[in-house]
């Protein structure tokens, strides 16, 4: 009892010191993950008041949060989407990482720096400092607005990327102490053979069952846990780590419909573990002296030099732009927390030094926050560096606000048609009003149906919906998180055809907040039944409100006036 009654005071302090020090990141405009992890070595024994006592406990349940994390990145590498990306993307996706880690590898030995004598620490410099952090880069960049910017699209386009690589060497991590060829085959056998497994049941079983529970979003959230921990169970058994199983059920359901709905309700879960993992990871941070700040700061340098010249080149020679090409390369500038990741998975297969693992966390602290300033200032820094190549006659050949082919580097999303139209009206909700729309819509005005996107949480509208020409997609109207993923920041006008008697689990009044937060620009349509209720949301924002029983009233009265017209 004494042993619970420790875990949950430590589960507690991390909580409290991490979220204490996040608000004060947040004020200073850090990230957030930097508080968590000042937070951790504030409780730690090494640099700390030495308050947390039951440190392997919060590691283990930290491995949850990881699996999550994992997960949902996996989620998000949709493998029909990448395929869109054209190219270019994949060249320059393939080059940045092949060409940093080679460099790093070559080149590092010659800096005469001291970390480690494991033989595996030069390999995993190298791959550390090759992969840039998604959880600050997308942040950062939509706080921008710039994360649909042809740059921004090429900068999101080489994270997913880094994540593919950052999961094939995952895969090979277990057997680099015994680098036979043969063993090194048989991973990558196991990997291919998960894969095929996993995909396969996701399009023969698991796609009819969330059919079949579709109507039901709890249960799609409970079915899509159960499918992350039982390709985690097979993967452990197989011999692979459970973080490369956990990546691989969540790009097998990727594609799926629901896969956004489902990281909306993750979110919550995953940030609640993923703390405690960060929390874990600052509970080893050591007192920094001056030679792991030294090692850092030249490790941080090495960094930004290697993103300068394994991205910025390739995306000029590629045509994107000189501009594009710094762009991306600065916002790139930091070192990633799936790195982080696989350090941590590298020390428990012994494969590096405690101080390698203490030197890349003290670089990674440090970048997040020199990022932070890079990508706030980063059109000026490009802008510099831009000068200095014209100097030279190299000049952009392209539109700088990505006005180029994105067939080439673009990245598909719902906000776009393949015929270049817009996707901008989004109607919430396929019910009575919304079925009465689309008739009309094919009837009267059939060039329309390539501006809607059709978002509802029942699949069994999809197809016939996709085959008249709208675009339809998930969504949980009770979850805001979920409609974040369907477009709704380029909407110009964003339609709910149900009135609060038919939602489950919001109401319009709450509906009409989280729009006017996730699309800005849009114009918002609701229905309500009653007029009173119909007057404060035209108060509080909305552009109009339907409510059925006035026009039904409004059709009978002019019916039956004609009528009588008619008589006379």
């Amino acid at each position: 009892m004494h042993g619970e009654e420790s875990l949950l005071q430590d589960i507690g302090l991390s909580i409290i010191f991490a979220t204490v020090l996040s608000h004060i990141a947040r004020v200073l405009k850090q990230p957030l993950i930097l508080g968590y992890i000042i937070g951790g070595a504030m409780l730690g024994k090494e640099m700390g008041f030495e308050l947390v006592t039951n440190e392997a406990s919060i590691e283990l349940i930290s491995e949850i949060g990881l699996i999550l994390l994992l997960f949902i990145i996996g989620l998000e590498i949709n493998l029909a989407e990448l395929a869109k990306m054209g190219k270019a993307m994949f060249t320059l996706g393939i080059l940045q990482f092949t060409l940093s880690v080679a460099f790093v590898y070559s080149v590092f030995p010659f800096f005469g720096l001291s970390i480690g004598s494991e033989k595996f620490d030069l390999l995993y410099i190298a791959v550390a400092l090759s992969l840039s952090s998604t959880l600050i880069v997308v942040k950062l960049l939509q706080d921008k607005v710039e994360i649909n910017t042809l740059s921004g699209k090429l900068t999101v386009g080489v994270l997913v990327f880094q994540d593919i690589w950052a999961i094939l060497f995952m895969g090979v991590q277990p057997n680099l102490n015994n680098p036979e060829i043969l063993k090194i085959l048989t991973s990558v056998g196991i990997i291919v053979l998960l894969i095929a497994f996993s995909f396969s049941v996701s399009r023969y079983v698991l796609a009819k069952l969330y059919k079949a529970c579709a109507s039901s979003p709890e249960l799609i959230l409970l079915t899509s846990i159960m499918w992350c921990f039982l390709v985690c169970g097979i993967a452990g058994e197989a011999g692979l780590s459970k973080e490369m199983g956990a990546l691989v059920a969540g790009m097998s359901i990727a594609a799926f419909p629901y896969g956004a709905d489902v990281i909306s309700k993750l979110i919550g879960i995953r940030d609640f573990f993923v703390t405690l993992f960060f929390v874990a990871l600052g509970l080893k941070v050591p007192l920094p002296s001056l030679e792991v700040i030294g090692l850092s700061t030249a490790i941080i340098a090495l960094m930004l030099f290697v993103r300068m010249i394994t991205i910025a080149p390739v995306i000029i020679k590629l045509n994107k732009g000189v501009r594009n090409g710094f762009l991306t390369a600065l916002n790139l500038a930091q070192i990633s927390e799936f790195s982080l990741v696989i350090l941590a998975l590298g020390a428990g297969f012994e494969h590096i030094t405690p101080k390698l693992q203490a030197v890349i966390l003290t670089s990674t602290i440090i970048a997040s926050v020199l990022s932070t300033y890079i990508i706030m200032f980063n059109h000026n820094i490009a802008a510099t560096f831009e000068r200095l190549l014209a100097r030279v006659g190299i000049s952009d050949q392209t539109d700088e606000t990505g006005k180029t082919d994105q067939g080439q580097g673009g990245h598909g999303g719902h906000g776009s048609h393949g015929d270049g139209m817009v996707r901008d009206i989004i109607v919430l909700g396929y019910f009575r009003i919304a079925r009465a729309f689309v008739e009309y819509l094919e009837d009267l005005s059939p060039s329309l149906i390539k501006r809607i996107i059709i978002a509802d949480y029942n699949p069994a509208f999809k197809e016939e919906l996709t085959n008249k020409g709208f675009q339809w997609a998930y969504a949980d109207l009770a979850h805001p998180d979920s409609l974040s993923h369907i477009g709704l920041h380029d909407a110009s006008m964003v339609i709910c055809t149900i009135s609060d008697s038919f939602l489950k689990g919001t109401n319009n009044n709450r509906l009409l907040s989280t729009l006017s937060k996730l699309a800005p620009n849009a114009k918002i349509i609701l229905t309500s039944d009653e007029p009173g209720e119909a007057k404060k949301l035209v108060a509080d924002g909305a552009q109009k409100v339907i409510i059925p029983g006035v026009i039904t009233g409004e059709f009978l009265y002019e019916y039956i006036s004609r009528g009588m017209r008619n008589n006379e």
